[in-house]
């Protein structure tokens, strides 16, 4: 019988990856036999273009509750393949699944449309992607759903944005978190697959998660810009400001938030020693229009005014060298 002290380890352990496979472990010309055993008890993968010398793939795989979340990385190119469920497999789960693709400058990888199915249902499909992730759920998680289920658009494009949202958090989580992740994950998708009242309630918390993940990278995207507002916000989510309010009121309020992302990114640009521009100017390019507002609203957020900001950044880029006395960089 375990004692309460393991109980409580397990408890406050970060949360495991209970699978993480990498085809290096296998000579290049084995690399695909042994991606495709991976899975081998729920379906087969076919190569559709001529065998490579090598195949770099990654799987992982948390479990969270009754759910799985899969993570794939294909880490080569031009690996179309077909995936054919098989007639008797050992599991009879639904998956729902986003193919990732990962740009040519490098930046955040694309979503491609969103698929659900049942492993225990005949499905094939090919892909030509860099990656994928992949949430499995009980068979009894949606028993009266038909294997090919046509989710609204607007619900399609919330999951995707949850299942990135997810992913990312996993580094930060505890095993303690797991059931709860797994009740969060589920309400979200009954609302998503049978929108009701009572499901878009009790869906709530995590579909707001997904809405301020939303907003967080539009306002990150627009933060110079001067019509960056509430207003355009509610426009762009296609959300009420009351709701936005309501979203953003752990953080202080949502212009309090755009506030202070344009307040750090101004304190990134002075504390930078290539960039020599007078502060006001640099207040100015980010919503600052009165330096004196910005002088006191910077000091009260950091403790510090944007000169002293500039002066401490500056030192600590060229902590290797010494300036006699009165020979501090300028601001």
């Amino acid at each position: 019988m375990r004692n309460n002290k393991s109980d409580h380890d397990e408890c406050i352990a970060p949360l495991k990856c209970v699978i993480d496979i990498d085809t290096l472990s296998a000579p290049p010309a084995d690399q695909f036999d042994l991606y495709r055993s991976w899975n081998a008890n729920l379906g087969d993968v076919t190569l559709l273009r001529e065998k490579f010398s090598s195949f770099r793939a990654r799987q992982q795989i948390w479990r969270l509750g009754s759910l799985a979340l899969m993570a794939l990385d294909y880490r080569g190119t031009g690996y179309r393949r077909r995936w054919s469920n098989k007639k008797n497999p050992l599991f009879d789960h639904w998956i729902l699944s986003v193919p990732l693709t990962k740009p040519a400058n490098g930046g955040p990888s694309i979503c491609g449309k969103l698929h659900w199915h049942c492993l225990a249902a005949a499905y094939e499909a090919e892909f030509e992607d860099d990656g994928a992730l992949a949430l499995l759920l009980p068979r009894d998680f949606a028993l009266s759903q038909p294997a090919d289920l046509a989710i609204r658009p607007e619900m399609s494009a919330l999951i995707v944005d949850y299942l990135q949202l997810l992913h990312r958090s996993l580094p930060n989580r505890m095993e303690r978190d797991a059931q709860h992740i797994a009740v969060a994950t589920t309400t979200l998708l009954a609302a998503c697959l049978a929108p009701s009242r009572d499901h878009l309630v009790e869906a709530e918390a995590p579909i707001n998660g997904v809405i301020m993940a939303r907003a967080k990278k539009l306002i990150a995207v627009q933060l110079a810009k001067r019509d960056l507002t509430p207003e355009t916000l509610c426009r762009d989510l296609n959300i009420s400001r009351t709701r936005l309010y309501r979203i953003f009121e752990s953080s202080g309020g949502i212009a309090t938030y755009i506030r202070r992302q344009r307040l750090l990114r101004t304190k990134e640009i002075l504390s930078d020693n290539r960039d020599r521009r007078c502060i006001s100017l640099i207040a100015e390019e980010w919503g600052f229009m009165d330096p004196s507002t910005y002088s006191r609203t910077f000091r009260r957020e950091f403790g510090m005014t944007p000169k002293e900001a500039r002066e401490a950044g500056w030192l600590r880029i060229n902590r290797g060298r010494r300036f006699p006395q009165g020979m501090l960089p300028r601001a």
